[in-house]
């Protein structure tokens, strides 16, 4: 699991001297996520998310974000079905703002918006939306799609600042999942973190406070409360005989 670009394949920069003609098209479906297990999420998609996702951490010591599980094995998106629909109840904002991403500038200061121009609904025949209207300037759409951008992003960094706490404190070890199948097939699961569940209830009374007035109590026990999703998961893996 990683937080990278995952499904996005050529993010360029959008300009008006390269995308003054460019329009973008709805999306029909979610098959671009196909070949992903996992994606980031921020804090206040976790409610949502763990209505049928697990939620766990991804990353090292240097770093960590919330990743929600859409399959155990690489590679597999248990949510996508056959007609490339999504079959969950929550599409995670990761998801949603494709074809968009942010890019950094190496100082970290500066973030320039992206398109991947590789998306099925990228065209120049102006079907859609134009990211630029007839003067050149900013369309409703494209000044849309940089509010969600910039939220999003204000949400990934206070996420991250979590993560970091929760590293901190030592509350987050590495877990593995092994699974079983109807069809007699098992494996596992690697690569993530959870959090330890009695390390966190035994946390100093006031540092659990401000846990909680912070809303980060409430986060770590959505994530818990959020591995028990891995029986539906391998349901969609093995429906029932």
């Amino acid at each position: 699991m990683s937080a990278q670009l995952l499904f996005y394949s050529d993010a360029t920069p959008i300009s008006l001297e390269h995308h003054k003609n460019a329009s973008i098209r709805p999306l029909t479906n979610y098959g671009y996520t196909g070949g992903v297990n996992a994606v980031p999420i921020v804090g206040p998609e976790f409610g949502k998310a763990a209505c049928d996702m697990m939620i766990v951490f991804a990353g090292d010591e240097n770093g960590m974000m919330p990743m929600a599980v859409l399959g155990l094995r690489d590679g597999e998106n248990l949510f996508l079905d056959p007609a490339q629909q999504w079959s969950g109840r929550y599409v995670p904002a990761f998801i949603r703002r494709y074809p968009f991403a942010f890019s950094m500038s190496a100082d970290g200061q500066t973030f320039t918006l992206c398109i991947d121009e590789n998306f099925a609904g990228f065209n120049r025949d102006g079907e859609g939306s134009n990211l630029f209207d007839e003067n050149g300037e900013r369309s409703e759409y494209l000044t849309n799609v940089l509010a969600f951008m910039q939220d999003y992003q204000g949400q990934y960094h206070a996420t991250r600042a979590f993560c970091g706490r929760l590293l901190e404190r030592g509350l987050l070890e590495p877990m593995h999942v092994e699974y079983n199948l109807l069809d007699g097939t098992s494996g596992v699961m690697r690569g993530f973190h959870a959090i330890n569940r009695e390390k966190l209830k035994a946390l100093p009374a006031d540092v659990l406070e401000e846990m909680s007035q912070g809303d980060e109590l409430e986060l770590a026990y959505v994530h818990l409360q959020s591995l028990n999703n891995l029986d539906p998961l391998l349901n969609r893996m093995s429906p029932p005989a």
